[in-house]
């Protein structure tokens, strides 16, 4: 049915499809009361609730996100001047990571990631010019520091849960306190590796927090074709242990169901499954066109809900945050990119051989003969 204006209702046709479909995007993730909300998109703390964090950490979890947005603009620039390769962006979902992150302690908890939460591995440790370096293609950025509790980036999909519950296994085994937090996607929870890895979870009571991003799509998927469940979080009861919905976009709820799970882990007491429902604010990767599967009209909705935005209206109504505040964080946080990027592309570019190297402590024959093909050729 096709609605028009009325003179309660003066909007446009195209403003009422804008509502609707930004209504159908609300429908596909969990409401009020389903998910944990502390902070409202128009930057105000919900009735009841309460900022779990100080004002200066507020401050600070918002450098963090903007640095991973500033990040993702040079990154983009970087792959289309052919000076990097594939990458993949944070945008729309800050909040997620950089509130998930600053519940662990970087001194005893992992973090086992997938490929979207630089802001997260660089806080825990990992350096922003090394992180650079590996989606340039260049084998040392694949190279964690000595000290750093952080796994290699996982392209493969949730190839990396089996690890994590290893990992954290192993931490249990070893009378440890630490915490595993491994990071995937709404698409990566369809592969077999996360059945597997949540079983075994909770088979042995690993310190391991699940942190699935729901952010609306698995590359061209969405969400309501990736699974006939109301809602992914809800899986965790068949493996054993409590799921939890957080609204991803919302730093404050993020980082309280995170600090609750790491807290429960840390206790004995087990794994913890959260589904952050946010949102992929622009394309997978830059190999990924959206124009060909994504609405404009779907994005538009979610500029509203950016999570940057949230956090700056709340620090803006603290009157902890200024325009002045504002142009000399970012000031600080190009010069860090900038000379990240320097030191990355001051790297020794990658040889061939190096693609057989660092694979087998003693490699096949079929392997060495392939090298050699390979080296000759060049």
């Amino acid at each position: 049915m096709t609605a028009h204006p009325t003179a309660d209702d003066p909007k446009t046709e195209a403003e009422l499809d804008l509502d609707r479909k930004q209504e159908e995007v609300e429908q596909s993730f969990a409401g009020p009361g389903e998910r944990l909300e502390i902070l409202s998109p128009d930057g105000t703390v919900r009735p009841g609730a309460e900022v779990p964090l100080s004002t200066e950490q507020v401050r600070d979890a918002l450098r963090w996100m903007m640095l991973s947005r500033t990040v993702d603009v040079r990154a983009i620039s970087l792959q289309r001047q052919g000076r990097m390769g594939t990458f993949s962006a944070v945008r729309g979902q800050e909040a997620s990571v950089v509130g998930s992150s600053f519940a662990l302690d970087p001194a005893r908890d992992w973090i086992v990631p997938q490929y979207r939460e630089l802001p997260g591995v660089v806080r825990h440790g990992f350096p922003l010019d090394g992180y650079l370096l590996y989606w340039m293609g260049n084998p040392a950025g694949g190279r964690v520091p000595d000290g750093v509790k952080v796994l290699p980036l996982q392209i493969a999909l949730a190839a990396q849960l089996p690890h994590a519950v290893g990992l954290g296994w192993g931490l249990k085994l070893q009378g440890s306190d630490g915490v595993v937090t491994t990071y995937f996607g709404d698409g990566a929870s369809s592969e077999g590796d996360t059945h597997e890895a949540m079983n075994l979870a909770g088979v042995t009571r690993a310190p391991v927090v699940f942190f699935l991003q729901n952010n609306g799509w698995a590359i061209s998927t969405p969400r309501t074709k990736q699974t006939a469940a109301s809602n992914f979080a809800s899986r965790a009861e068949g493996y054993g242990f409590p799921g939890v919905i957080v609204d991803g976009n919302d730093l404050f709820a993020v980082y309280t169901a995170m600090q609750q799970a790491v807290e429960r882990a840390r206790r004995g007491e087990g794994p913890t499954l959260i589904e952050s429902q946010t949102y992929r604010m622009g394309a997978h990767n830059t190999a990924d066109d959206p124009t060909r599967y994504m609405e404009p009209v779907e994005l538009s909705g979610w500029d509203e809900r950016d999570p940057i935005r949230r956090v700056t209206s709340w620090l803006r109504s603290q009157d902890a945050w200024d325009d002045e505040a504002e142009r000399e964080m970012q000031a600080g946080i190009d010069r860090q990119v900038d000379e990240a990027i320097e030191s990355a592309e001051a790297f020794a570019p990658p040889n061939p051989e190096q693609i057989y190297t660092h694979v087998y402590a003693d490699p096949p024959e079929r392997l060495r003969a392939q090298q050699r093909a390979a080296l000759d050729s060049h």
